[in-house]
């Protein structure tokens, strides 16, 4: 379990629960060290307490300011002296029909799950491209390949995500940096606790509660795409519950 990850100084975003902190729990049994960030400051603390990290292992960090997440990467950087991945994470799906004109949970929608993604690949480019290395993880979803009623701005935020990791995986090929593109299904996270349309969240929170795997499938997930040699890039994992159709 520990090869490719003892020792790696890992980024989490959206670290304070679900995917990030399953994956953070799971890394830090392997020997990462662990840099986490979250708005939640208080939950970040708690856990790196419980996983043994030191003080430089949290950080308060909103993905939707650009300057927020390179300091969070700078922070790793300044405690280890490099950054060898960044788990792009944080992410939101207040879905709705878009005749409900959500405006507002659009733009952070947009906000949050394409931007926070692409502010994290700026932050952490120049230190990988310097260190001809490093490993940039994409969180997208089962939405990025495919889009029911009430999904279409998640859906495209995670359809986003996939053409930004293809293209990025394209560009930095002379850098030696590797890139994968993990797209959960229904695991359980606060992920439909984000729906504010009631008639759709109820549907959706009772698909969770019927089907949704637990949060460390994502995290093996994680250390499956970081254990692999250095020279196979594991570029897309889509995984669901084996009793999801969608």
């Amino acid at each position: 379990m520990t090869e490719g990850i003892e020792g790696k100084v890992v980024v989490i975003t959206g670290a304070s629960s679900g995917l990030g902190e399953a994956a953070a729990r799971l890394l830090a049994r392997g020997g990462a060290k662990l840099v986490l960030g979250a708005r939640r400051v208080e939950r970040l603390q708690a856990l790196a307490k419980e996983l043994s990290l030191g003080e430089s292992a949290v950080l308060k960090t909103d993905v939707t300011d650009r300057n927020q997440v390179t300091r969070l990467v700078e922070q790793a950087v300044a405690a280890h002296g490099r950054v060898d991945v960044i788990i792009n994470n944080a992410g939101l799906m207040p879905s709705s029909l878009l005749e409900k004109l959500h405006v507002e949970e659009w733009d952070r929608m947009i906000d949050v799950n394409l931007k926070g993604v692409l502010y994290g690949i700026a932050a952490v480019l120049p230190h990988m491209m310097k260190q001809k290395s490093g490993h940039i993880i994409n969180v997208a979803s089962v939405a990025g390949h495919k889009v029911g009623p009430g999904s279409a701005v998640y859906a495209a935020t995670k359809h986003g995500v996939r053409v930004i990791s293809e293209g990025l995986r394209q560009e930095v090929k002379p850098y030696n940096i590797r890139t994968t593109i993990i797209s959960p299904g229904a695991v359980a996270t606060e992920l439909p606790d984000t729906i504010t349309d009631e008639a759709l969240g109820e549907g959706i929170r009772t698909l969770y509660r019927n089907v949704a795997i637990p949060a460390d499938s994502f995290a093996r997930a994680v250390a499956f795409a970081m254990s692999q040699p250095e020279d196979v890039d594991i570029n897309e994992i889509l995984f669901r519950p084996t009793a999801q159709a969608y």
